[in-house]
């Protein structure tokens, strides 16, 4: 019997294709691009494993074109670039990499908040551009983070870890999460709801997956509540922010800046009116890459496929339902 058929959609860091080329047959994408729609369907034709990056749309018309498929595995903790529910229909486990990229994606955060707290960037560039003549006492005042308040919107397990870091610095820190009452006690954390979360926080940072519910849950109405002081962090997903209301809000001073990860759409287009507001710094979707975090996806993809191909509950999976429809 020939081992299964799988295609990786990209290259993946440490050996981690080197254990999933052992036991299947491996088709990778050789460009550091994603495969478009039309060539992803091409590719998984025949193919009982897939295995995404958050890049990847999957959805039923790549399903129509896979009868083989037999699971799909996303390398990344969200999943909202795959219809789960076409999946389900079919039968399919979908997995994802929860735990193991929550500190890479914490740290990335808490950098984000110092960097724009203190006006780094900016700083490179005054040195960069020639521009430092002497010391000044009013050159490039940012804000305090010590004793400050962080409000998380979403706490979750980054959200928690971005939590223990904010207790280093002494802050005060609100939440908002009504599946997380325990958050208080545990953390040192006061929930509130997210209205008063953002009148109250200096710094607000959201770690929410990206759902119908939490597609622009930061619009206009809730940014012009925050303080002109303020800072806006988002490493969750682009969409989560309405990024048309963030771009106006900007420029009004309310909030009084941002701190992107993510974007809406990925890439963004070096034209957006975004990249062109001095009080916004955006990063290319990073949150993850460290060394450590980004082999420990890449593993966990590959153990959540090779269970999956071979009829075993994945180690991570987002509709577990669906072992039970098998029986």
């Amino acid at each position: 019997m020939q081992n299964p058929r799988v295609f990786v959609t990209r290259d993946l860091p440490g050996n981690a294709l080197e254990v999933l080329k052992a036991r299947t047959r491996t088709e990778v994408w050789p460009e550091a691009t994603p495969p478009s729609p039309e060539q992803l369907i091409d590719r998984v034709r025949e193919c009982e494993g897939l295995l995404t990056l958050v890049t990847d749309r999957v959805d039923r018309s790549v399903l129509e074109n896979a009868p083989r498929l037999r699971v799909v595995s996303n390398m990344g903790v969200g999943y909202d670039n795959i219809d789960v529910a076409a999946c389900t229909e079919r039968h399919i486990p979908v997995g994802n990499t929860p735990g193991v990229l929550t500190d890479a994606t914490a740290d990335l955060a808490f950098a984000l908040l110092l960097a724009a707290a203190r006006r780094l960037p900016e700083a490179r560039d005054h040195v960069l551009q020639g521009r430092w003549k002497t010391w000044h006492p009013s050159l490039l005042l940012g804000r305090d983070v010590h004793a400050a308040t962080l409000g998380i919107i979403g706490m979750g397990q980054i959200g928690q870890a971005m939590a223990a870091r904010a207790r280093g610095f002494g802050m005060k820190i609100l939440y908002s999460d009504e599946q997380k009452p325990d958050a208080e006690a545990r953390l040192g954390a006061i929930r509130v709801d997210q209205s008063e979360l953002l009148r109250e926080a200096d710094f607000v940072s959201l770690h929410v997956p990206l759902m119908a519910q939490t597609r622009h849950l930061i619009g206009a109405s809730e940014l012009a509540l925050m303080k002109p002081t303020a800072l806006l962090i988002n490493t969750s997903r682009g969409g989560v922010v309405d990024q048309a209301a963030l771009v106006a809000a900007l420029r009004a001073g309310r909030p009084g800046a941002a701190a992107l990860d993510v974007t809406d759409p990925e890439p963004i287009s070096p034209s957006d009116p975004l990249l062109k507001l001095p009080n916004a710094l955006v990063l290319p979707h990073i949150g993850s890459a460290s060394v450590q975090a980004r082999t420990k996806m890449a593993n966990l993809s590959v153990e959540n496929l090779l269970a999956g191909l071979e009829g075993r509950p994945l180690v991570h999976c987002v509709n577990p339902q669906v072992f039970d429809q098998r029986r």
